[in-house]
């Protein structure tokens, strides 16, 4: 996929979510997709060191 193309996706269904969804509800979403990025960074970085 194309950077550009992602990046519109994820606004689209973050604009998407915000049309759905209380503020409270928004917040605690996006606090969960920080921790699974934070996460799958985290995985990806050790899984990199281990193969190096």
């Amino acid at each position: 996929m194309d950077p550009r193309e992602l990046t519109l996706f994820i606004t689209a269904a973050a604009n998407a979510l915000y049309d759905c969804l209380p503020p409270a509800q928004l917040a605690v979403l996006a606090a969960a997709f920080t921790q699974m990025g934070d996460t799958l960074e985290t995985l990806a970085a050790q899984k990199d060191l281990l193969e190096s």
